[in-house]
């Protein structure tokens, strides 16, 4: 939201006249009367020593827990709110409303001026400056607002758990007195943006001096701050005498009703007398059959979840065709804040979760899509985004991941994957060891064969030559034996 003019610290001064002078008339008197009485409203409450009483505890116990209590949620809340606070004073509004109570005719003035004709007003450019000025503090007031809220449910907890309870009484007490201030300050605001629009039309058409020629300021001050913050700036209906005089006249009738019901059951209950030690029939059979009962409650809890789920499916069907037609994200962030309200409402806790992490992105690209840059391409991702948001069913998508959780899962992959070739090379070592293991083996076995062989051949020839031995040896005895004569 940073392209928005509003949206700055300093907004630039518009550099031409800060008064003109034209016709004034009995219209532009009540205009500029009704301006001043809303202008000292929001003056009073913006300079009023409760505010400043509030916003000085404040910063006494943001100076008191810095150190033993800066890892907690509800310091980090209360230190929100301490910026919020701290970009108010820095906007300078209260100078700001003073100088157009200095530019605006008083009561004397504007006498003297009816009889005249004429009168110095706020010139144009000086008018559209407020109303920028104006639309920033409303801004900033409803995101204090959303501060104070959050900061007092998170301290609202700790005080369930029993954690720190008299300073968490302190801490809720102030933050529920400055969300009822900073909304009384919001809904003057609203009502002085009114007066400023009306002296602005009048003023536009006697002296025109357009200064904000890409903005266009919004006609109420509920369109400018959306659907999610308007009902800050509707009032309470006021209590009528007669209607709570009518209502408390029903109550006595009422309990006077139920009194005279209680006393008769007591008559009855003195009549009747019954022995302590006899049973007592009751006129209820335990054997009943329970059937017709259970099917009547049955038939009345589907009757009433089959519209409720066919409601639900019919907000789905529009809200995805309302981001189909979408054309910018400004649209687009509009439906995604009336999907997350109406998801919280019916408190589909899964839906507004992812609902509003879009409803972030999609802030994001509305202020570059502000300064001018094209996301066409990026609109249809997230059209499809926002579909899958609003009944997330099956795997979720990677673009509606947050970062941490895309982080994540590309750590787990890459350690997987590392985890992967870890294996794999392993499995390629063990494979190689055993291929030369098998064939270390198969070398054994052949030089074992190959040693057999020639041992079976060794032992043929030693039994041949053995053989022929003793034949010779046999032969050589008979040739002695023979030649002796025997």
């Amino acid at each position: 939201m940073a392209g928005e003019p509003w949206n700055r610290v300093n907004i630039p001064f518009p550099g031409a006249v800060s008064s003109v002078r034209i016709h004034f008339g009995s219209t532009t008197d009540a205009n500029v009367k009704a301006l001043l009485v809303e202008n000292e409203k929001v003056l009073k409450l913006i300079r009023s020593e409760i505010l400043q009483t509030e916003i000085r505890v404040l910063y006494e116990l943001l100076y008191i827990l810095n150190n033993s209590s800066r890892g907690i949620k509800t310091f980090k809340g209360l230190k929100q709110v301490e910026q919020c606070i701290h970009r108010l004073k820095s906007m300078k509004l209260d100078v700001a409303l003073q100088e157009l109570t200095d530019l605006c005719p008083n009561r004397i003035q504007r006498e003297l001026s009816i009889k005249a004709g004429e009168c110095d007003v706020p010139s144009e450019p000086m008018l559209e400056w407020l109303c920028l000025k104006v639309l920033g503090a409303a801004q900033l007031m409803s995101c204090t607002l959303n501060r104070c809220s959050r900061a007092f449910t998170l301290s609202k907890q700790q005080m369930k758990w029993e954690e720190f309870v008299i300073l968490n009484v302190v801490i809720t007490s102030m933050l529920s007195r400055l969300w009822v201030i900073f909304r009384g300050i919001l809904v003057s605001l609203s009502t002085l943006y009114q007066q400023l629009l009306e002296l602005l039309r009048e003023v536009a058409n006697a002296q025109p001096m357009p200064f904000l020629t890409d903005f266009s300021l919004p006609a109420d001050m509920a369109q400018f701050l959306g659907p999610s913050d308007a009902f800050l700036l509707t009032k309470q209906p006021a209590h009528d005498p007669h209607a709570k005089d009518h209502t408390e006249k029903e109550q006595q009738e009422q309990r006077r009703k139920k009194s005279s019901v209680k006393v008769k059951n007591q008559g009855q209950a003195r009549k009747v007398k019954e022995d302590l030690g006899v049973a007592v029939e009751r006129g209820i059979v335990l054997d009943t059959d329970m059937k017709p009962f259970l099917e009547v409650f049955r038939n009345f809890t589907e009757g009433k979840s089959f519209p409720q789920e066919t409601h639900k499916a019919d907000k789905k069907h529009k809200f995805r065709k309302q981001v189909r037609e979408a054309t910018t994200f400004t649209d687009m962030a509009t439906h995604l804040e009336e999907m997350i309200l109406w998801c919280k409402a019916q408190k589909m806790e899964k839906e507004k979760r992812l609902l509003t992490f879009l409803h972030l992105k999609c802030q994001r690209m509305k202020c570059l899509e502000a300064a001018g840059y094209n996301f066409q391409r990026k609109l249809r991702t997230f059209r499809q985004e926002a579909c899958w948001a609003s009944s997330p069913q099956g795997s979720v998508p990677g673009t509606c991941r947050s970062s941490a959780a895309t982080r994540r899962h590309d750590r787990r992959r890459t350690r997987f994957q590392s985890l992967r070739s870890q294996f794999k090379s392993s499995a390629i070592r063990t494979g190689v060891k055993k291929k030369h293991l098998k064939r270390q083996r198969k070398r054994t076995e052949l030089s074992v064969s190959g040693l057999s062989v020639n041992d079976r051949r060794n032992r043929t020839t030693y039994q041949a030559t053995s053989q022929t031995t003793d034949c010779n040896i046999h032969d050589d005895i008979d040739d002695i034996f023979a030649s002796v004569g025997l």
